[in-house]
């Protein structure tokens, strides 16, 4: 097999990565793009990441962390031989000491362990071992310090014997007993297994991993019936606030979100009562996941309160979760306050629609309106792919499917590749996450199918730059291409306190993809859509500041909030 010069980049990359790429598992770009998403998500297990991305299925997965661990013992074991001042053993032909009293391995525990696995992945380690670039001390104190792989065939406690390690565990290696004084002593006696970085499980949290990679085994209470009923008072009290947002914190005061803004309604909250109310929130598998992964996306439904999206997480003092509130039917197009001009962007049969804006701007409500008035308008399939699913569509005159990644399936991309087999003619996708996601949407959007989905941006231009530089730079003539051709419209979204701090209304940036701005994506002139934007009211766009104008000049927004949300504040002429 030739070998790619992959291991000469950038040592940033770290080795699972760079073995992926060097096993022809993924390419350069795709382990950018996990390294993107590890940095943003918070995530550094990287092998996770990729399996997060569905970039790699579990099998995939495994066999990587096998090879990685494979390749790091026998680093560590050629490091050790030099240290000792002879040269390293080779594994096939080692044999113990005639004057040893008791046979001792010459290899560590996991290359034991790696001579019962399947002849590929003994292949791949033994290619890897001889392609890799040299690792650095810092890796290999790095993956050693991390939490230990579960091996897929463990070796009885009697064969095991402790490693030595470094001097960072001093008093580990002298109560072993097995490591002798001296470097070069051809022999150890056996004693009994005592506490190491490897079975020290109980200072160590996360020392257990599950079959999806890594587990914080972090401990999450057993909730009560009084605390279930608790949190429903909690919840029901929000929605007739009016609530957006529901927050439990532990260790601190209850709040809601109530027009953008925090009200506290309990200043004294038992942490403990907290942490049962959130445990109470969800189901037994659920709890399971929360405390493996930390955090943990899911909506509840609470018959005569709401519909609730929520994301439940450890922080410091505790566990916390917020529930945004979801109405109990689909929104429309005039309840949200939109113009009815949006309606027309629905009636496309081919190309792709993009709702964006920044957290929190009401993008899922207007997409929800955008599709039940397609649902009340149009006769044809349409299949959504959400996380977690929020308002839910009934069948009107549409067929309407509705389905949560995560859970009726593993990952956005893999409902997107099965979803062009399935007949739709409007697909509705929940957030564009990453590549794979953006591609595959622009793909079906290519093929046939009208595409709706949201995309966290700030404005309509920073939408079209950022799904062409989601791609490698050497696709990104062909993406601006496909985009050119695929996407019909921006709707770029903010929520705006009214004038009398009473409630918010929507103020909008509107792109419609005509010829000409077609053209500017085309040609790499992205930086001339906003001037043509500004000119093109009788196409129907127009800039957020023309809106926020409108708005101030209807009396609806006061001058000084128009002017904290625009980007250019010269354009802000109303009121002056």
């Amino acid at each position: 097999m030739p070998i790619a010069p992959v291991m000469a980049q950038e040592k940033s990359i770290p080795l699972v990565g760079r073995l992926a790429i060097q096993l022809k598992m993924l390419t350069s770009a795709q382990v950018d793009d996990a390294l993107a998403k590890s940095v943003s998500s918070g995530n550094p297990r990287l092998a996770q990441v990729f399996l997060e991305m569905g970039l790699l299925d579990r099998a995939q997965v495994t066999k990587l962390q096998q090879v990685q661990k494979d390749l790091v013992e026998k680093h560590r074991a050629k490091k050790e031989a030099v240290a000792a001042g002879s040269p390293p053993a080779r594994p096939a032909k080692s044999a113990p000491p005639a004057e040893s009293a008791t046979p001792v391995p010459s290899r560590p525990r996991a290359v034991e362990a790696s001579a019962t696995q399947d002849v590929d992945i003994q292949a791949a380690a033994e290619h890897a071992a001889s392609v890799a670039s040299p690792m650095t001390s810092y890796e290999v104190d790095a993956l050693r310090e991390a939490p230990p792989e579960r091996p897929l065939s463990t070796p009885s406690a009697a064969s095991e014997i402790p490693v030595s390690e470094p001097t960072s565990q001093p008093d580990v290696a002298a109560s072993a007993g097995s490591v002798p004084a001296t470097p070069t002593s051809p022999s150890v006696t056996p004693v009994q297994p005592t506490p190491t970085p490897e079975n020290q499980t109980s200072t160590v949290p996360n020392s257990e991993p599950d079959e999806d990679g890594y587990s914080l085994r972090l401990t999450v209470p057993h909730p009560e019936s009084s605390d279930r009923a608790k949190l429903e008072e909690i919840l029901a009290s929000g929605v007739s606030n009016h609530a957006s947002d529901v927050h439990l914190h532990a260790g601190g005061a209850l709040k809601q979100r109530i027009n953008g803004e925090f009200v506290v309604t309990d200043e004294s909250v038992d942490t403990d009562a907290i942490e049962r109310m959130v445990a109470a929130a969800l189901t037994p598998e659920q709890r399971e996941i929360l405390g493996r992964d930390g955090e943990l996306d899911f909506c509840l439904e609470l018959p005569g309160v709401g519909r609730f999206r929520a994301n439940a997480y450890r922080q410091q003092r505790g566990l916390d979760a917020v529930f945004r509130t979801i109405p109990d039917k689909p929104p429309t197009i005039e309840e949200l306050g939109l113009p009815e001009d949006l309606k027309k962007y629905t009636d496309f049969h081919q190309g792709m629609v993009l709702i964006t804006g920044p957290a929190g701007c009401g993008k899922s409500a207007t997409l929800a309106a955008l599709v039940n008035h397609i649902n009340e308008q149009r006769n044809d399939h349409i299949l959504t792919v959400e996380d977690p699913i929020e308002i839910l569509h009934p069948s009107k005159n549409c067929l309407v499917n509705q389905r949560h990644a995560g859970h009726h399936t593993s990952s956005f991309a893999r409902a997107l590749r099965g979803a062009l087999r399935e007949d739709p003619d409007i697909i509705v996708i929940g957030e564009l996450r990453d590549l794979e996601t953006i591609s595959l949407a622009m793909t079906a959007a290519e093929t046939g199918h009208f595409v709706l989905a949201t995309l966290h941006t700030a404005n309509a231009v920073r939408t079209v730059n950022r799904m062409i530089g989601a791609f490698p730079s050497n696709e990104q003539d062909q993406v601006r291409a496909m985009l050119s051709e695929s996407l019909r419209t921006v709707i770029s979204q903010r929520l705006v306190p009214t004038a009398d701090g009473q409630s918010r209304v929507p103020a909008l940036e509107l792109l419609v993809i005509n010829r000409a701005i077609g053209n500017l994506i085309r040609d790499e002139k992205t930086v001339q859509i906003r001037s043509s934007m500004q000119t093109g009211r009788s196409h129907g766009m127009y800039l957020l500041e023309q809106s926020l104008n409108d708005l101030v000049t209807a009396g609806t927004i006061t001058r000084e909030v128009a002017l904290e949300l625009a980007e250019e504040k010269k354009l802000i002429t109303a009121g002056a």
